[in-house]
């Protein structure tokens, strides 16, 4: 099922989510409507809290392919190691018409349960990386916005504002 995706400023997403004790149908079932909801949207990540879910659970998947889908279930999802630095542009699928270059790891490893509650370590590079940087954030109650230096928040509160405005009279 595609649930509703939380956005900018909702509270919600400001908060930090709990680590997933036992994986169970009620787990499984959330994952498979984040991947629904991720590939409707389209992104190539989004983690629970986006949908109000306040569990630390991610999906990804950077293949950019719809035939043959490579997504990624992460519970309870942790850097172990980072290094490097990577410069590249985001968008969020909770901070929608927005985006901006942020500051990340170019490389890191990411140790995680799948769900048939096995540890696995992933060790990615470049935009797989970024992805597991964001969605990690995402459970922290971190957006990518908040990596923003004073100055381009303070354009991103401008622009969004206008939007959110512009917005409105569309609808009047």
């Amino acid at each position: 099922m595609v649930r509703k995706i939380l956005t900018y400023p909702d509270p919600e997403l400001k908060k930090r989510s709990l680590p997933v004790t036992v994986i169970t149908d009620k787990t499984r079932e959330l994952v498979r409507d984040m991947a629904e909801t991720m590939y409707d949207a389209p992104g190539v990540g989004l983690a629970a809290p986006q949908i109000g879910v306040h569990q630390r659970v991610v999906v990804i998947d950077v293949s950019g392919q719809d035939e043959n889908p490579e997504l990624i279930v992460a519970i309870n999802p942790e850097i172990v190691h980072a290094e490097g630095e990577a410069y590249e542009e985001e968008g969020c699928l909770s901070v929608p018409k927005f985006s901006a270059n942020v500051r990340r790891h170019a490389r890191v490893v990411v140790k995680m349960l799948n769900l048939d509650g096995e540890e696995v370590v992933i060790r990615a590079d470049d935009l797989l990386a970024i992805a597991f940087q964001h969605e990690i954030d995402h459970l922290d109650g971190v957006l990518f916005i908040d990596h923003l230096s004073p100055l381009k928040k303070g354009i991103f509160r401008k622009r969004y504002q206008r939007a959110q405005e512009e917005a409105k009279e569309q609808h009047r």
